[in-house]
């Protein structure tokens, strides 16, 4: 058995990246994501044996479903109809249970974000490809977090939340295992901020991602301050 599974947790759309409003509408936060989404798995089908998106939000599931993906639902979703964001220890105990639906399927899975639209701009085939050698394979975002996670099924504990970078390392030594680390602005970039919207209108050119933020007449400009970038709508 050779094979990698994709496995993509995803929130309710109903609370998506509540960091951007009011810049967007819940309904634009909505959209974004589902351009976001459609960006990671476009660039992922060619290249792993099946996706996953675990999601405790129907509308989510129904979304994937459209993109010909692999839908699991929460396992909390089947207790309770309640669509509250999951904290950091639920999407830990998603994770856990999308690689125990996976461990006797697949030799290795990658973890991903839904929010890292321009991966496509790293060679995320060549990291898949090492990852046959290699026991474990992370990717730090921005601000000391995890944006991408290769390994075998349940071969450490899901540490998700803050300085997650640093946990899953430590987690990955106790298994004695050998972290290689694969350092990539493209895939540290998860979209959080206005001033990211500003890295996507850059970076972003021939994504969904990039396309959606011009329709929303999204403009951005170079500036010399706090930040670096300044972000505004027409």
């Amino acid at each position: 058995m050779d094979k990698i599974y994709a496995i993509i947790p995803v929130s309710q759309f109903a609370n998506a990246k509540t960091r951007l409003s009011p810049f967007l509408s819940p309904e634009e936060r909505k959209n974004l994501l589902k351009a976001m989404l459609k960006d990671i798995t476009t660039t992922l089908k060619p290249i792993v044996d099946k996706i996953l998106i675990i999601s405790k939000d129907e509308e989510v599931l129904d979304y994937a479903k459209e993109l010909g993906l692999t839908t699991i639902i929460e396992e909390d979703h089947k207790k309770s109809k309640s669509l509250k964001p999951s904290d950091n220890g639920g999407l830990n105990k998603a994770l856990k249970q999308a690689m125990k639906w996976s461990r006797k399927k697949t030799r290795k899975i990658i973890i991903l974000p839904s929010d890292i639209p321009l991966i496509r701009k790293t060679n995320i085939k060549l990291l898949i490809e090492q990852s046959k050698n290699l026991d474990f394979i992370i990717v730090p975002s921005k601000g000391g977090g995890t944006n991408t996670l290769i390994a075998k099924p349940l071969a450490i504990d899901m540490k998700f939340g803050e300085f997650s970078f640093k946990k899953h390392i430590e987690e990955a030594e106790k298994k004695k295992l050998t972290p290689f680390v694969h350092d990539s602005f493209y895939m540290a970039l998860d979209v959080n901020t206005t001033e990211d919207l500003g890295e996507i209108m850059i970076h972003g050119n021939g994504t969904e991602t990039k396309k959606y933020l011009e329709s929303l007449e999204i403009k951005v400009e170079s500036i010399h301050g706090h930040e670096r970038l300044k972000v505004t709508r027409n």
